[in-house]
C-alpha cells in the first residue's frame, strides 16, 4: 500500500476542489493507504496587513473525517507561518523538515510526495521522496509580483526535471513537461450521480430570476466590471448571485454589492448541484488571459451536469462545448445575452457525456501505481 503527503494549495475544508475529489477517491478505493493533508499555513500577518480578520483556528495535526474511509486514514496538517520570506528566509525550510517529522511520527516510511503547491519544491528537497507534480494552474503568467514569480519559476523548475511524474489538468499545459519526463493528462470532473438527483431550491438563493456565478471570486478569474454590468441589465429583472469563497479586496466587494450584486461566499460542496439546478441561466463572467487560458474549471464539468443554460465569455472548458448549453459572449453583449435567456424560462437537458471524478482516479490510481513500482 502507498502513503500519500500532499502538499496543496488549499485547505481540506467544504468547498471541495481536484484535490479532495482525487484524494477521497483513492482512499475510498483503497488505492493508497493512508493520507497526510499538508494545507497552506496560517500566515496571520499577511492576513492583517490586507485587512482581513486573520483566521483563529489553531495550526498542527487533525484526524479527517471523510464518509467510508477509516478513522485515520486522512489526517490534515496546518502549519503556522510567523513571518514573511524576506525576513525569515529559513522558514520555509523548517516547515519542510516538520512536515518530514510528522509524517514519520504518524508512521510514513516511504510516501509518495504529491505537489500541487510549486512551494512544495522545499518538502522534496528536504526529504527526497518519490514524487508527482500535479500542475492545475499556470502561476508563471498570473499577475504576481516579480519576486514571486522568480520563486516560483525556480521551483517549477527544479520540480519539473526532479518528480518522478508530471500531471496537468488542461491540455495547455501539457508544454510543462519535459520530453525526459512528458506530462499527464488528467482533467477535472464532476460527480455526476449528485446532478443526476433533484434538489429543492437553496434558501439562500434570492427570489425570482437567478443568474449564477459558481467558484472562487478572484480577479485572476473574475472580470469585476463585466459582472457589475451585467448586474446592471439586470436590475429589477433578475439577481446576480455570486456563490463561492471571496478573495477579494473589501473595495471590490463593496463595487459588487453597490451593484446590487448577492455575494452568498462558501457553501458544503454536497449543496453546489441545488444552487445550480435552480439557477435559471448560469454565468462565467471570466477574464481573457494566458492564466486562464491554462485553466480547466471544474464549474465547466458543474454547470453541463447541471443541465441549465450558461453564457460564458469564449474561455478553456466552454468555447468547445457541444452540448448546446453554452452561449459565447463578450463586452456589452454578454449582460444582453443573459437578459434573453433569464428570462426565457428555459427547460434543464441532461448530457450524457459528463465524465465522473471516478474516471480521474483511476487515471490516478495508474500513475502512482507507476511511481510506487
Amino acid at each position: 500500500m502507498t502513503d500519500l503527503v500532499v502538499v496543496s494549495l488549499e485547505p481540506w475544508d467544504d468547498v471541495w476542489r481536484r484535490n479532495q475529489h482525487l484524494v477521497a477517491g483513492l482512499l475510498r478505493r483503497k488505492s493508497v493507504d493512508r493520507v497526510l493533508f499538508v494545507e497552506p499555513p496560517v500566515d496571520h500577518l499577511h492576513e492583517i496587513t490586507k485587512g482581513h480578520r486573520p483566521q483563529l483556528r489553531k495550526s498542527g495535526l487533525r484526524r479527517v473525517s471523510l464518509e467510508g474511509v477509516r478513522s485515520g486514514r486522512l489526517q490534515a496538517l496546518r502549519q503556522l507561518k510567523v513571518l514573511p520570506r524576506r525576513w525569515d528566509p529559513e522558514g520555509d525550510r523548517r516547515r519542510a523538515s516538520a512536515i518530514a517529522k510528522v509524517a514519520f511520527r504518524i508512521g510514513f516510511r516511504e510516501p509518495v510526495l504529491w505537489i500541487n503547491d510549486p512551494g512544495g519544491d522545499v518538502v522534496l528537497r528536504e526529504t527526497g521522496w518519490r514524487s508527482l507534480y500535479d500542475i492545475t494552474d499556470d502561476w508563471l503568467v498570473a499577475d504576481r509580483p516579480e519576486r514571486e514569480q522568480e520563486r516560483i519559476r525556480a521551483q517549477e523548475s527544479h520540480l519539473l526535471e526532479r518528480c518522478d511524474a508530471i500531471v496537468v489538468c488542461s491540455p495547455r499545459l501539457l508544454a510543462k513537461g519535459l520530453p525526459s519526463n512528458p506530462a499527464h493528462l488528467v482533467p477535472n470532473a464532476v460527480d455526476v450521480g449528485a446532478y443526476r438527483t433533484s434538489w429543492p431550491r437553496p434558501g439562500e438563493l434570492p427570489s425570482g430570476r437567478v443568474a449564477l456565478y459558481v467558484g472562487t471570486l478572484h480577479r485572476d478569474r473574475l472580470d469585476l466590471d463585466l459582472t457589475v454590468q451585467t448586474a446592471a441589465h439586470l436590475m429589477g429583472t433578475a439577481s446576480v448571485v455570486l456563490l463561492g469563497p471571496v478573495a477579494l479586496e473589501e473595495h471590490d466587494r463593496q463595487l459588487l454589492r453597490n451593484a446590487g450584486v448577492h455575494l452568498l461566499g462558501a457553501v458544503h460542496s454536497a449543496s453546489v448541484p441545488a444552487f445550480l439546478q435552480h439557477a435559471d441561466v448560469l454565468i462565467l463572467p471570466h477574464v481573457i488571459s494566458p492564466f486562464t487560458e491554462s485553466l480547466d474549471p471544474i464549474k465547466a464539468y458543474e454547470y453541463k451536469a447541471s443541465g441549465r443554460p450558461v453564457v460564458a465569455t469564449r474561455v478553456p472548458g466552454f468555447r468547445d462545448d457541444t452540448s448546446g448549453l453554452v452561449h459565447l459572449a463578450s463586452g456589452e453583449a454578454f449582460a444582453g445575452r443573459v437578459f434573453d435567456l433569464v428570462t426565457a424560462d428555459l427547460p434543464s437537458v441532461t448530457p450524457s457525456d459528463v465524465p465522473d471524478w471516478q474516471e480521474r482516479v483511476a487515471a490516478f490510481e495508474q500513475i502512482l501505481d507507476r511511481i510506487s513500482e
